[in-house]
């Protein structure tokens, strides 16, 4: 024991070394063991509902998997294998994987879909709106669509809507199962939409919102100082202040109030009453009903006009912080204050990394059901929609309201009821 303890304290560096590697190898393996065991937990509890009986006139469910192959640098596909895909078929679900391994697939794909019960997207923000694109323009074609829940499997690199649905987790596996786990218990909540209507004739559909400023081009190019490491979200926000400073973004706003929720309809309809009934409340009401009047002329709408001037402009869904019992549906205009200096700036860059949509102190902030922006001619730059790229052009945003349903952990949405008794 001494030679050997003589050996290592004149060898030291080797020792360091062989320390550091050993230590960082039993941290990888137990961290291997710890997903093994989440996985396992997280089958376990599947099979559970697999193995619930049915009566034999019910065919299973059938549920349709958009799988984006190439999300998450790729490994999108081995995280649902490992992951997700156990899951769902210990659950005795009827599952079909189609993998979106092309732009613009998913429209074929929705075009061949027939008799799912749910649809599940498996990727991230890219992902989730090229189905949604398609998703919102069939739901506006056949209204029966909108009845189907969907599932989100958070496997991408960036996955606003999972911090909605899904509780914060300690690893990307526990993260993936417990979403999976979450479409199986069945419990839903419903989403706004953003219809974006700009000078194109198709409109693009947003769950998160719209953002046009200095701030969401400067982390457009935060990629490209990947060799500066921890220092390139400060190093991009910082070399954009070396342009015209201060960065102004001048437009025109024209918005509405918020509008009063209707009373949601009940899922099951009432069944329909026979044929002499119907007919007997048809001559009824032709008979008792009195004769009509002249339509009066409708109130035109009021709208409020707003000159901004703005280092950033964001338009977002009630989505990231839930009420599921609020009066009215609006949705968020925030326009910060153009009168930033460069070291704010490039703190609060980072704050925004973490948090895209927040809205800081001294900015105005606007409720509005419906608005259109105005941009001067000549405006370059890009629009940040759901973390995807599209460019800067007047646009038209309509708020469509609890116009799709989620699966959630049903652990959010007591935290959504508990806060709205609040």
């Amino acid at each position: 024991v001494v030679r050997a303890l003589n050996t290592l304290r004149n060898h030291w560096k080797k020792t360091t070394v062989g320390v550091c590697l050993l230590s960082w190898g039993g941290n990888w393996l137990y961290g291997k063991h710890c997903d093994n065991l989440l996985r396992r937990a997280a089958c376990q509890e599947a099979q559970a509902f697999g193995n619930e009986l049915i009566p034999s006139s019910m065919p299973l469910k059938k549920a349709t998997v958009f799988l984006n192959p190439a999300a998450c640098k790729g490994k999108a596909r081995n995280l649902f294998e490992k992951n997700a895909a156990p899951i769902l078929h210990l659950s005795g679900l009827d599952v079909t994987v189609v993998k979106t391994d092309y732009e613009g697939q998913a429209k074929k794909l929705l075009e061949l879909m027939e008799n799912t019960d749910l649809i599940i997207i498996a990727g991230g923000d890219g992902t989730v709106q090229e189905v949604l694109q398609e998703l919102c323009l069939g739901f506006l074609r056949i209204a029966v669509f909108s009845k189907i829940p969907i599932g989100f499997i958070p496997l991408g690199k960036t996955c606003t809507l999972s911090h909605t649905l899904y509780p914060e987790s300690t690893s990307q596996v526990q993260h993936i199962t417990n979403a999976t786990l979450a479409i199986l218990k069945g419990e839903t909540v419903p989403l706004d939409v953003l219809q974006i209507k700009g000078e194109k004739e198709q409109p693009v559909f947003a769950v998160t919102g719209l953002r046009w400023g200095s701030y969401r081009d400067a982390e457009a190019k935060v990629s490209k100082y990947w060799y500066l490491g921890p220092l390139k979200t400060k190093a991009a926000h910082l070399f954009s202040t070396f342009k015209e400073w201060p960065q102004k973004h001048q437009a025109a706003l024209m918005y509405l109030g918020p509008t009063e929720r209707p009373p949601e309809e009940p899922d099951e309809k009432p069944p329909r009453p026979p044929l002499y009934v119907r007919l007997y409340r048809r001559l009824w009401l032709f008979w008792s009903s009195p004769p009509k009047e002249i339509p009066q002329e409708t109130t035109p709408e009021d709208w409020e006009e707003l000159s901004l001037s703005t280092i950033e402009l964001s338009i977002t869904t009630r989505n990231r912080r839930l009420d599921l019992v609020r009066t009215e549906d609006s949705m968020n205009i925030c326009i910060e204050a153009d009168t930033v200096s460069k070291g704010q700036f490039v703190s609060r860059g980072s704050q925004k990394m973490c948090d895209p949509y927040m809205c800081p102190e001294g900015s105005q902030h606007i409720q509005a059901s419906k608005c259109i922006l105005q941009l001067p001619e000549g405006t370059e730059g890009s629009f940040g929609i759901d973390n995807e790229e599209y460019e800067a052009m007047p646009v038209e945003v309509k708020l469509l309201p609890r116009k799709l349903r989620f699966f959630c952990d049903p652990r959010m949405r007591e935290q959504m009821l508990h806060a709205a008794v609040q």
